[in-house]
């Protein structure tokens, strides 16, 4: 029975997993209070997880029918993310480990979201290759054994991540943060072909894994300033639908192209962005003119969640894997290596 604690950036996680089997699962966001500044405000962010996690903690419990006594084993994000709210996460975890008398173990964010898609879907298949796309990331994993073996990076963003091209354009259009949803309902009564969007790193001889998303970004907003000098506004439903469609082509386009290359036939979405309807759709139309299971976490699951990191916990423990001591520390920019992640403190250093 393994709790995993969650708060990376500006949700604050708490979900309990046992054997696979997804009991129960909470998250308090703090959204709104980042929504007048245009993005998650770190301070604001730490606050808000101070306030939330013993009560989403203790709703886990309570709809898993369950007192932390019955808890085996704490999971808890240890990077990447925001410092301090990853600190205020550690801490937390720290103190049920330590109450409980149980052992904790530090997860990397990423294979958290990688491992979400086991809760809906079962164990991974070896090989897959996984597309995790986000506010924070866009990156291309080729994955075997999640918690035994190194996870192989293919390719991942050189500027802006897709979930962060969408908050940026989104402002842009005047649409409200986060943006991803905002383009989403935005592009519903739009036209995808309206705007001749560029699509980066697409050509011959780019890197084929590689993302690059912050030209799309810069594109949009000279679309918008035409407009503008002009004295019009821009028609924002056919800006969010061609925009949308850009990044569905490169983040599919691209997947696709190492499934092929790699010899794989799953193809697992996760992250934030995953939950993007046009992400979904090319996704689906691609994977089955290929030949490719699609694999996609539902929507609760997309972003970040408690869940996600209790079934990184669940896998560690099963596996036999090492707890981490105590002492672990948070490594808010953790390269993507293993599934754990149990980074400790640097040694002081002695002035003499």
């Amino acid at each position: 029975m393994v709790l995993g604690i969650e708060s990376s950036c500006d949700e604050t996680g708490a979900g309990i997993v046992q054997d696979g089997k997804l009991l129960a699962h909470v998250v308090a966001s703090s959204m709104d209070e980042h929504a007048r500044f245009g993005g998650v405000v770190p301070e604001i962010a730490a606050r808000a997880h101070l306030h939330a996690f013993n009560p989403v903690v203790r709703q886990a419990l309570d709809r898993a029918g369950l007192r932390l006594k019955q808890i085996d084993a704490v999971a808890v994000t240890t990077g990447p993310g925001l410092s301090g709210a990853l600190q205020v996460g550690l801490a937390g975890a720290k103190t049920l480990a330590y109450a409980a008398g149980v052992p904790l173990y530090g997860v990397h964010h990423l294979a958290g979201h990688v491992a979400a898609d086991t809760l809906e879907h079962g164990p991974l298949p070896d090989p897959c290759v996984v597309l995790i796309v986000s506010g924070g990331h866009t990156s291309l994993l080729l994955v075997r054994d999640l918690v035994r073996e190194p996870i192989l990076h293919l390719g991942d963003t050189l500027d802006d991540a897709a979930g962060e091209c969408f908050d940026k354009v989104a402002r842009i259009l005047g649409l409200p943060y986060p943006g991803g949803p905002a383009i989403d309902r935005a592009a519903r009564d739009g036209d995808p072909k309206a705007v001749a969007f560029p699509r980066p790193l697409t050509r011959p001889g780019d890197d084929p894994y590689a993302f690059s998303f912050s030209g799309l970004k810069t594109a949009a907003a000279r679309w918008a300033e035409k407009h503008r000098q002009r004295g019009e506004e821009p028609p924002v439903a056919d800006g969010a639908a061609a925009l949308q469609e850009a990044v569905a082509d490169v983040l599919t386009r691209k997947a696709l192209a190492a499934c092929r290359d790699y010899d794989v036939k799953t193809l697992i979405v996760v992250g934030g962005v995953a939950a993007n309807s046009q992400v979904r759709v090319l996704a689906e139309r691609r994977c089955a003119s290929a030949g490719i299971e699609l694999r996609v976490p539902p929507m609760t699951l997309c972003t970040d969640n408690g869940a996600m990191i209790a079934a990184v916990g669940d896998l560690l423990v099963r596996s036999g894997a090492e707890p981490a001591p105590l002492t672990v520390s948070v490594d808010p920019s953790a390269p993507l290596e293993y599934a754990s992640l149990t980074p400790l403190p640097a040694t002081p250093v002695k002035i003499p």
